[in-house]
């Protein structure tokens, strides 16, 4: 946001992060939670050859679960520095990334219009909220299919 640039190279698996970081002094890998395991191997490796590996990816879906590789790189790595949003509800700082939309899939790209950041106690005030509203739904589908009946 305040005009610096990095040159960066989208990869479609982590083993092309090998193959490209060759001869550099640093890797940057944003969003590292969409990668499979072997990123942690990489990173590793990249890391063993002395090049400092600078990770950066959600440590949680948005169910709150441990999301993807993310322990595993936390567990390993020298530092981590742990940054939260803004919780859009109490002005908090933000835990957990509350998905807006109805979509079960972990794996789910969006921003503002199907994600907010939320504090603990907002997260779990929007999940009951959720639970409830599926509730009514599923409540309302019902009592139709069965005046059909």
């Amino acid at each position: 946001h305040d005009a610096n640039e990095i040159r960066s190279t989208p990869v479609p698996a982590a083993a092309n992060i090998r193959i490209l970081a060759t001869d550099v002094d640093v890797v940057g890998i944003d969003e590292a939670q969409f990668f499979d395991d072997e990123i942690i191997s990489v990173c590793n490796d990249l890391a063993n050859r002395g090049v400092r590996v600078i990770v950066a990816g959600l440590d949680m879906d948005f169910k709150g679960n441990p999301f993807g590789p993310m322990p595993a790189l936390m567990a390993t790595a020298e530092y981590v520095t742990k940054v939260h949003a803004v919780c859009t509800r109490t002005g908090n700082l933000a835990h957990y990334s509350h998905r807006k939309v109805k979509n079960d899939n972990v794996v789910f790209l969006g921003e503002t219009q199907e994600y907010e950041p939320l504090s603990r106690s907002a997260y779990y005030k929007a999940m009951l909220e959720d639970k409830i509203k599926d509730i009514d739904v599923n409540d309302a589908e019902e009592i139709t299919s069965k005046k059909s009946s």
